[in-house]
């Protein structure tokens, strides 16, 4: 195959980073293609623990070439500060890293309301206040900033003062906040963009010409298909196509194809923020999990809820994506536990669902939990035992689709394949 995209089959921190990773020592290309730096990649080199955000995971890797692709809405300050903390590890040329020229640029304003809209909302969903939200608005109500206009002073003052005749007023008269001027954030935005302009390309012409030289090119996605625009659980949702479907729209794809869309899953479930999740886990074994897994959020700290595998969530998910194969990950966090469960269908108002199709409402779900033997498996060897196997066949015959990786941790080495990958 010469194309993969990693998809979060959940609500995102199901470890698509290591994943990525991992798989990009085979690949000559990763990109992402959706989302911005609300989401925390975690990777551990060696022990050693570094968090990407904006970054594509591939970077670690000097074999591979990171794009941005026009999907991202773009923080530039915070791409460089996160730059800056990778080159002291790994250098990073341009020649090994580009920005699309037509990302849509995060700007202070868009932080500023993202942060006073959930402060004085009465139905707060958990944006984590990065802009993320607002700069997605201003791309579908055509009025974004392009990353190319941080080249250009005239286009981006014009581009500015039409982004402020709403927000003007909104900063102004409904949430009294002071803001910096228009003159001002133009002062600061173009000098990030002469920092930026060695990295800025054309990005959809180079990766179909890569991709049409023979180039391996893997797909990085952000959150998970549970937390997408349209097939997510709305409102508690991320602005972006976090499915298979926001490849095209967000990166292209030589051909209209992806050849292998992996999804990666916790073997248990996990949640940040507000939002319905009829597996969660109120009593002490969801404190456990948290506390083994360390479910505190990478790009915010805030804690994960905690939960049983949901399958009738991860069939809908493998559904939405047309997924291939799923990475199963975490699995040590439930080795030796002494109760181990997983949801086989939810009950809402009498009537049994064993995929969580998006007009039901999950609110009311009441998870119909099936008991299943504990395993206590360490990731030395590959060999599981029959408890494991019964728990990944399990996931499988469910789905309808194979488990190709098992992860017991976040180093490479505890990572195994189970199946062949570009």
């Amino acid at each position: 195959m010469n194309s993969l995209a990693i998809i979060g089959a959940q609500w995102g921190d199901e470890g698509k980073g290591k994943i990525t990773d991992l798989l990009g020592e085979k690949t000559d290309l990763v990109v992402r293609f959706q989302g911005g730096n609300n989401a925390g990649h975690t990777i551990i080199v060696d022990e050693e623990k570094i968090v990407l955000h904006q970054l594509p995971s591939g970077i670690l890797r000097e074999n591979c070439v990171s794009v941005i692709a026009h999907g991202v809405v773009f923080e530039p300050e915070a791409f460089l500060e996160e730059l800056a903390k990778v080159e002291s590890k790994i250098k990073v040329s341009p020649e090994r890293l580009k920005i699309s020229l037509n990302a849509t640029v995060i700007t202070t304003y868009h932080k500023i309301l993202d942060a006073a809209r959930e402060g004085k909302s009465s139905n707060k969903i958990g944006t984590t206040g990065k802009g993320i939200g607002p700069a997605y608005e201003d791309k579908a109500a055509r009025r974004a900033l392009k990353v190319k206009d941080l080249l250009n002073k005239e286009a981006l003052l014009k581009k500015l003062k039409i982004s402020m005749e709403e927000k003007g007023h909104l900063f102004k008269e409904v949430y009294s906040v002071e803001v910096p001027s228009i003159e001002e954030e133009a002062l600061r935005l173009l000098a990030l963009g002469d920092k930026l302009a060695p990295y800025i390309t054309d990005t959809f012409s180079y990766l179909d010409k890569e991709a049409r030289s023979g180039k391996k090119v893997l797909f990085e996605g952000a959150q998970g298909v549970l937390l997408d625009i349209d097939y997510g659980s709305y409102p508690y949702v991320t602005s972006s196509s976090t499915s298979a479907a926001g490849v095209f729209t967000g990166a292209g794809t030589t051909n209209g194809q992806v050849d292998e869309r992996l999804g990666i899953v916790k073997a248990y479930t996990t949640r940040v923020g507000e939002g319905p999740m009829p597996t969660e886990i109120t009593d002490a074994i969801g404190v456990e999990i948290q506390k083994i897994g360390n479910e505190f959020g990478a790009t915010t700290g805030r804690k994960r809820r905690c939960g049983w595998l949901d399958l009738p969530a991860l069939k809908y998910a493998v559904k939405a994506s047309s997924l291939t194969s799923l990475a199963l990950t975490k699995v040590d966090v439930l080795s030796g536990l002494k109760t181990l469960k997983v949801c086989e269908a939810y009950e809402i108002n009498g009537k049994t669902y064993d995929c969580a199709f998006p007009g039901l409402d999950l609110e009311e779900a009441t998870p119909v939990l099936k008991e299943v033997k504990p395993f206590n498996d360490k990731f030395e060897s590959e060999s599981y035992t029959s408890e494991l196997q019964e728990y990944i066949k399990l996931i499988e015959d469910a789905v309808g689709i194979p488990v190709g990786i098992v992860a017991f941790g976040p180093e490479r080495k505890q990572i195994h394949f189970r199946k062949s990958y570009l």
